[in-house]
């Protein structure tokens, strides 16, 4: 998110040399990202970081998948929410083509409908994402911040129109949870709930990706403290789990909580950005943790 912006090129670089050192696969972007931190207004900033990184490495592209949204860049610089660009057909095909010029390549391996747009018909966002699949321009589609229902309708549009549909849910999640019916303040964000757990989990080819997947750093950052919508009785039973779980292992807070969601049902992506190598190699080394089913329970129970 924050590669061309709050980091430089440089560091940002360092990072996805080792990414691909680590052996790491997804890349996941936005084309929004990051307009509030540019003084431009508008985002593509990371984009063009990847592509730069990229073309300067040959071969590394089919080494990595990449992933990237559409949705959110800000139409007139600095007048977000109300001049985001949308969902729509022309929308749709303009900002894949944009997003794969920034990224220097040509295809993007999963794009994502960034969140609802119900200005639009679903029928016309369907229709110009399975566009962009037929045209060669994206192997798989996906929808971000959607709630279950919708995702569904539209993917019963696809097969009722014989188009690609969304394979992949990218939501917010973590393993403590905000105060249930809490509109979160940041904007855009939707949080997963146990219907759009139990809805990815009744579709096999549907996979979940999260996002926010260790709250910024709060779990084991004092000057981070957990945001006041996560202020209640669940989150003090589970970070006290949390911890006596990390206490066992060895590993750290962090570690446990990636592999509490790679590893559960359903198996979740999770998704973490870093801006320090050793925060990367964190969470390379969780995805070697193997919670063992007593440990995972424990977890999972506390509420």
């Amino acid at each position: 998110m924050d590669f061309g912006t709050r980091l430089d090129r440089e560091t940002s670089t360092t990072l996805l040399d080792r990414f691909v050192e680590r052996g790491g696969r997804w890349i996941d972007t936005a084309n929004c990202y990051s307009f509030w931190s540019d003084p431009s207004g508008v985002g593509g900033q990371s984009e063009t970081v990847i592509g730069e990184w990229l073309a300067a490495r040959p071969g590394v592209r089919d080494r990595v998948l990449i992933s990237t949204k559409v949705r959110q860049q800000p139409t007139v610089p600095g007048k977000w929410p109300e001049s985001a660009e949308g969902l729509s057909a022309p929308v749709v095909r303009r900002a894949v083509r944009e997003s794969l010029e920034r990224l220097r390549t040509d295809r993007i391996d999963l794009y994502w409908a960034h969140a609802e747009d119900r200005g639009v018909p679903l029928e016309e966002t369907v229709a110009a994402f399975g566009e962009v699949v037929s045209d060669g321009l994206a192997l798989r589609l996906g929808a971000s911040n959607h709630a279950a229902w919708r995702v569904e309708r539209g993917r019963a549009l696809a097969r009722g129109t014989g188009v690609t549909g969304w394979t992949a849910l990218q939501l917010r999640y973590s393993y403590v949870q905000p105060r249930p019916g809490t509109v979160l303040p940041e904007g855009g964000h939707l949080h997963a709930t146990a219907e759009s757990l139990d809805y990815v989990r009744s579709e096999p080819e549907l996979d979940l990706w999260a996002y926010s997947t260790l709250l910024w750093g709060s779990y084991t950052r004092p000057d981070r403290p957990l945001p006041e919508h996560y202020d209640h009785p669940g989150t003090a039973r589970r970070l006290a789990v949390l911890a006596e779980v990390a206490a066992e292992t060895g590993a750290g807070a962090h570690q446990v909580v990636l592999a509490w969601l790679a590893g559960g049902d359903p198996a979740i992506v999770p998704i973490v950005g870093v801006s320090r190598v050793e925060q990367l190699d964190e969470a390379f080394d969780a995805m070697e943790l193997r919670l063992d089913a007593e440990q995972r329970r424990r977890l999972d129970e506390a509420a």
